[in-house]
């Protein structure tokens, strides 16, 4: 298969970023049981119809992007994206965030709860968040609420808004006013939410029965890797497939770094409980061996674990154990992560990679047999369940929202400062050489990302239409 495209010359002039596109062909679409040739219609922001490549017609006028042997496929959903406004203005906010995202194929993320000031515990933080959001979103965005204790009575109100669910902690999250909830505070918020279509988000840690020991090279990663041992996600994963057998509410484990825990998940899904599973990027890409002395911006909760537990992630997402893979985006400034002190135990969480995550999964995933079909079930499809989106994102049909990445396989790069569109330009992929450069991104029909340039004016819609409160449903995933 020839790498060259006449994506190149798809431009006419009337193929501009920014512009509505009416259609779109490729040799290589990603439909539901086939990867071929094929025209994407599209009609007010929808996909019309998908048609083969024998019944291609050219009206003139129309807006084509024909981009030949590129990879066209449901845009990507990353449901993990920590957006850090309002009230942070030194963190990432919507616009470098959904910039980014578009540069990546993703077309639609889902807002995490916590880095913002006030956090989106509230209806009342749901609705400043949406002021700040507003005519600044390059792409679709969603939004979490979260649970923290004594907020119960503000969990129907922001579901009725339009949040899908809400995360929370079982452990200290060192974020003022999200504080992490106890037992009873969950089965306070579970017996609220029971009969809602809602899902709760977990992060999978909790504090160890017994204190840890410390040593004393703090620039050591394995000094904080001891602090952050597979026990605390094995407990915590315990701890939450009970709450979700006893009340059979949606829950979904964030950040699953321990492939210890998953047995556990396993077990508890042939119980009958409704659990999800996601892993990161960072957890499939980087191994706890490779990460110097003082390299803090390989930190991150749950932490990254050696090679083997690496291994065991992978084998987990080939027979379906894990459900999903996401950016977990958390971008922290170089004055935040203190790059001249090094010390583990004193930086802040966080990395960034929602620009990358495409090429970073496909780098890996190629070499071990993963297919288109797979990427758009972890990246694509799973997500947009999870988000209460499916019957409008993360599939290619007539109906669905025109939402397409278009993108290169075979094309390898390499991760500079000159490419990332973050606000903060630190993370532990620069020099990497990654497989998969995408060429375009279309949002509803509209071309918002062209060959490293975005449309002029932010049109992305903020996704909280008012929901109605429905008799719980099984989790389609089961």
């Amino acid at each position: 298969m020839s790498k060259k495209s006449n994506a190149t010359q798809a431009g006419p002039a009337k193929v501009e970023v920014g512009s509505e596109i009416v259609t779109v062909r490729s040799n290589r679409v990603v439909q539901n049981n086939t990867t071929g040739p094929a025209e994407i219609v599209i009609c007010d922001g929808k996909i019309a119809d998908i048609l083969p490549k024998r019944n291609w017609a050219r009206p003139s006028g129309e807006k084509i992007l024909d981009v030949g042997d590129l990879v066209v496929m449901p845009g990507i959903i990353d449901p993990h994206v920590h957006i850090y406004e309002p009230g942070q203005p030194a963190g990432e906010g919507f616009t470098s965030v959904t910039q980014a995202a578009a540069a990546g194929g993703i077309t639609t993320v889902v807002d995490m709860p916590l880095y913002c000031s006030p956090p989106t515990t509230t209806l009342y933080a749901l609705e400043k968040k949406l002021q700040s959001a507003k005519g600044k979103c390059h792409i679709d965005v969603a939004f979490w609420g979260g649970i923290i204790p004594g907020n119960q009575a503000e969990l129907l109100p922001m579901l009725k808004a339009g949040v899908p669910g809400f995360q929370c902690f079982l452990m200290a999250t060192g974020v003022e006013d999200f504080s992490h909830v106890c037992l009873h505070d969950i089965h306070v918020a579970m017996n609220e939410l029971q009969d809602t279509d809602c899902v709760l988000l977990f992060h999978p840690e909790q504090e160890p029965s017994h204190s840890l020991p410390v040593q004393e090279d703090t620039m050591e990663y394995s000094t904080f890797l001891d602090t952050r041992p597979y026990t605390m996600e094995v407990e915590a994963t315990i701890t939450i497939a009970e709450l979700c057998l006893q009340y059979k509410i949606p829950c979904h484990i964030v950040n699953l770094s321990s492939a210890q825990a998953l047995p556990i998940i396993k077990d508890a899904r042939q119980k009958g409980a409704p659990i999800t599973v996601e892993t990161a990027h960072h957890y499939l890409s980087l191994a706890s061996e490779c990460i110097p002395p003082g390299g803090i911006y390989y930190k991150c909760c749950p932490p990254i674990r050696d090679k083997n537990n690496q291994e065991q992630l992978w084998a987990a997402l080939e027979v379906g154990e894990i459900d999903m893979v996401v950016s977990a985006h958390t971008p922290c400034s170089r004055d935040l992560k203190d790059l001249n002190n090094g010390d583990f135990l004193k930086a802040p969480a966080g990395i960034a990679s929602l620009q990358f995550g495409l090429p970073l999964f496909w780098t890996s995933a190629k070499s071990r047999g993963f297919s288109f079909h797979d990427l758009v079930q972890l990246m694509c499809k799973n997500p947009a369940i999870l988000s209460r989106l499916e019957d409008r994102k993360g599939s290619l049909g007539p109906g669905m929202d025109a939402d397409l990445v278009i993108w290169n396989p075979e094309k390898e790069f390499e991760v500079n400062k000159n490419i990332i569109h973050h606000k903060d330009k630190l993370t532990p992929y620069l020099g990497f050489q990654l497989y998969g450069e995408v060429f375009a991104t279309l949002v509803r029909g509209r071309l918002v990302y062209l060959n490293g340039k975005f449309a002029p004016k932010p049109e992305g819609d903020l996704l909280v239409t008012e929901r109605k409160m429905p008799t719980r449903i099984s989790s389609p995933y089961y």
